[in-house]
């Protein structure tokens, strides 16, 4: 019985199959999830609310990429709150990443432009977080946490505070995310890293400034008013306690000069009119001041009218982003 023999061109085809199903195998293994964010992509068609925030979201074509690849949804309150559970009361969400899935709240409220935009970033950039290799995220985290070291303000801190809490080990995501989407100026280093994602991230932060100064000025004129109420009080209840006790001065003063006068008590007629006319200048002083308290009174209430205008709109600014948000409970401004 003679032995089959296989030819040389057989044997480089089986080995070059050999070579090319083994390199497929490693490929699918090392970039199966680009392999899933791709499929995901190709199944996936955006809502109408959906394709609008990314038409105004100058994102490049991976930034669009990784925001379809999570199907987001733009959704109502009840919607919200079933995929993004609210992590503390007085604390409300606009948007979360939860099982590679984007979910945004559909805020309504016309003067915070832009807020839904800013939120679908964010919520992208922790989808291309959850995409970095240890080395880039060890990387970025540096520059992440110098970045922030730069952005004093107690509003940020008290966000920093909130997510170290709720969050634990994921101050550098959350950074990732605030810092690209929030912070106007950056390190040229993170500034090329962020271009993979945006054609335009100054576009992003511009929305953020616009509706977050809204929030800003509302505060400021609400603290600035608070500031002149407590002023104004103090000073209205100083000024009436010594009006009080001057008032009473002056009168035993009086009761003291008729008597007095009843009772032939001045040696003459210069020093009863003399102390007549000091006592009706006291009275004189005493209405003046009345008169001035009452104006500070009416001062006083007139800003106390205005801090509750701006308390009102405050609270409604809040309810509009707070999907939990009832009459009886409604969150401060953070």
């Amino acid at each position: 019985m003679s032995e089959t023999k296989r030819s040389p061109l057989g044997l480089i085809i089986s080995l070059v199959f050999l070579v090319l199903v083994i390199g497929l195998g490693y490929f699918a293994w090392t970039q199966k999830q680009f392999i899933i964010d791709q499929i995901s992509v190709w199944t996936f068609e955006p809502s109408s609310s959906v394709s609008a925030i990314d038409e105004k979201l100058a994102l490049s074509d991976k930034g669009t990429f990784y925001f379809y690849t999570t199907h987001p949804e733009v959704n109502t309150a009840e919607q919200f709150n079933a995929n993004c559970p609210q992590q503390e009361k007085n604390s409300p969400i606009l948007g979360c990443y939860s099982k590679q899935r984007i979910f945004i709240y559909d805020v309504q409220d016309a003067r915070l432009d832009g807020i839904k935009e800013v939120t679908a970033a964010h919520e992208m950039l922790h989808a291309a977080w959850e995409r970095t290799s240890p080395n880039e995220k060890a990387r970025l985290s540096k520059l992440l946490e110098n970045a922030a070291s730069s952005v004093s303000n107690q509003a940020f801190q008290d966000r920093m505070a909130y997510y170290s809490r709720t969050e634990p080990g994921e101050l550098d995501n959350e950074l990732h995310s605030i810092i690209g989407t929030e912070v106007t100026t950056l390190d040229p280093e993170l500034e090329d890293y962020y271009a993979q994602f945006f054609t335009d991230r100054a576009q992003v932060v511009g929305y953020y400034n616009k509706y977050n100064q809204i929030f800003v000025d509302l505060t400021n004129q609400s603290e600035a008013l608070y500031q002149e109420l407590t002023r104004l009080g103090d000073m209205i209840s100083a000024d009436s306690n010594q009006y009080d006790s001057d008032i009473e001065t002056l009168s035993a003063d009086i009761d003291s000069f008729n008597n007095r006068a009843q009772n032939d008590g001045f040696s003459s007629a210069a020093q009863f009119n003399r102390e007549r006319a000091a006592l009706m200048a006291r009275s004189a002083a005493l209405d003046a001041k009345r008169a001035s308290i009452n104006e500070n009174v009416g001062i006083y209430n007139q800003k106390y009218n205005e801090y509750q205008t701006i308390a009102a709109q405050i609270q409604n600014l809040n309810s509009s982003v707070n999907s939990m948000a009832d009459v009886s409970d409604t969150p401060s401004l953070n």
